[in-house]
Order: C-alpha cells, then sequence, then structure tokens
C-alpha cells in the first residue's frame, strides 16, 4: 500500500523532469530560489549541483531527458514544505531511492528544493 498525502507541487516538479520538457521546472520557481542535488551514482560516486536559477539551468542541461521515471511512495505538506520519498527507475527497473524537500513561496512556487538520491538504498516492503 502506498500512503502519500497531497504533494501537489512536487509531484508537477517530478512530471516535468520525466518528460520530453523539464525545463518547465523553470516556471515553478520563486526569484529567490536556491537548490542543492546531492546525486550519487552508488559506490561512492556522487556529485553535488548547487545554486540559482543558474545552477538548476546547469543540472537540467547535463540531465538524461525522458530516461528514467520517479515515483513518489510517501508524502506529506506541513504548511509551505512538501516532503516526499521515492525512487526511479529506467525501464521498469529500480535505478534509485530519492528524497526531496521543497519550501513554497506565498505564491505557491518552489523556494528552496533539497534533493538527495542513492542507487544503494531501496526502500522495499
Amino acid at each position: 500500500m502506498t500512503t502519500t498525502a497531497a504533494t501537489p507541487t512536487l509531484e508537477r516538479w517530478f512530471a516535468y523532469m520525466d518528460s520530453d520538457d523539464p525545463d518547465r521546472v523553470l516556471n515553478m520557481i520563486s526569484p529567490d530560489f536556491v537548490m542543492s542535488v546531492q546525486f550519487s551514482r552508488g559506490a561512492g560516486q556522487s556529485a553535488e549541483f548547487i545554486g540559482d536559477r543558474d545552477g538548476l539551468v546547469a543540472y537540467l542541461e547535463q540531465r538524461e531527458k525522458s530516461t528514467l521515471v520517479h515515483h513518489i511512495d510517501v508524502g506529506a505538506t506541513v504548511g509551505e514544505h512538501e516532503l516526499v520519498l521515492g525512487r526511479t527507475t529506467r525501464a521498469g527497473t529500480f535505478e534509485a531511492s530519492f528524497n526531496a524537500s521543497a519550501q513554497l513561496d506565498a505564491d505557491g512556487n518552489v523556494r528552496r528544493l533539497l534533493i538527495a538520491r542513492t542507487p544503494e538504498v531501496a526502500f522495499d516492503r
């Protein structure tokens, strides 16, 4: 059973990221946006993508498009914060687990974004 509270912003964010046009997430961020994406390929191989809008643009430019699918397994919204735990798959096969936390501004735009992913830990049932 999957238990997920409504996390509409992060659900839309990952739907855009999984699409042929992930740049649409640029329309979801606030003017004072700041992010950190901790990206592990496993076996201690990792990279951090940080910054503001320009950092997000750089992240999008290096990323594979329409290859991974994000599945949100558990989510919660607490005030202006959305938090999710999920997994990515490639061609239906597990690739990695991820956590994402977003702080939204008064207009519902993403103000802060922290994402961590690793293939080393699977939240199997």
